[in-house]
């Protein structure tokens, strides 16, 4: 079940990094689809907040 449709989410916001931090590994990764159980919609903005927080400095690009 997608988390983002239980919760009723229209928008992930880039800025909630300690919630994106969930859908990347320890490597900095991003997690599958498959294995995240997100819908492709969600999915799909999941992975343009994680490259946008990256960018900012949000999160990193690799694991230290």
């Amino acid at each position: 079940m997608c988390r983002f449709r239980v919760d009723h989410t229209r928008y992930i916001d880039f800025k909630a990094y300690r919630m994106l931090r969930d859908f990347v590994t320890e490597r900095g990764k991003m997690i599958p689809r498959r294995i995240s159980g997100n819908c492709a919609k969600h999915q799909r903005m999941l992975s343009t907040a994680v490259k946008r927080a990256r960018v900012m400095a949000l999160l990193g690009f690799t694991h230290r």
